[in-house]
């Protein structure tokens, strides 16, 4: 494990049976509150974006946002949210997306992703990847292409990459941390 692994993960708090008993909550407050920790994730991720080459990022709702926009400022390239439905005005994309427990709809501005736009998609943990996989799929039909998929905390027991690698396209999924 590396030095910023270990910072990561030292900053990351365990919360058992939240929201629900038998859930173990990653907990990044800890990490949000520590500059230091919250510097190295952000250089990490912007470093990410630079190697990917994208033009924008992605941050979806709503960690994905405190982390996306810090990352874009750090990499010089726009930041465009990815908000529930319902929440932004104006024209959008939407996409349906299944969720353990139910369903629920994702959107964009329609004129915030074009033809050319190079997109790195960030939240803080891939769990299951069916946001992650709406998004992608709201990315392509705005006619951008996804340059990657990156997260802090990737949940590997819940097994969404291979479910997501095809259709990133032979775009990087990089997780900082698999627990």
């Amino acid at each position: 494990m590396t030095d910023i692994q270990e910072l990561l993960l030292s900053r990351i708090r365990d919360v058992a049976d939240y929201p629900e008993p038998g859930v173990m909550f990653k907990d990044i407050t800890p990490l949000l509150a520590d500059p230091a920790a919250f510097t190295a994730l952000t250089d990490e991720l912007a470093g990410i974006a630079a190697s990917t080459g994208a033009t924008k990022v992605v941050g979806l709702e709503a960690r994905g946002f405190i982390l996306g926009a810090p990352v874009a400022v750090r990499a010089g390239v726009g930041f465009i949210p990815v908000r529930k439905a319902g929440k932004l005005p104006g024209a959008t994309l939407r996409q349906a997306y299944d969720l353990e427990y139910g369903s629920a709809e994702i959107e964009v501005h329609a004129e915030d992703l074009t033809h050319g736009d190079r997109v790195l998609i960030v939240d803080d943990v891939l769990a299951t990847g069916g946001t992650a996989e709406a998004a992608i799929q709201l990315i392509h039909r705005a006619g951008a292409e996804v340059s990657g998929l990156a997260v802090l905390m990737e949940l590997t027991f819940l097994a969404a990459r291979p479910r997501l690698e095809p259709t990133l396209n032979g775009a990087p999924l990089k997780a900082l941390l698999q627990v």
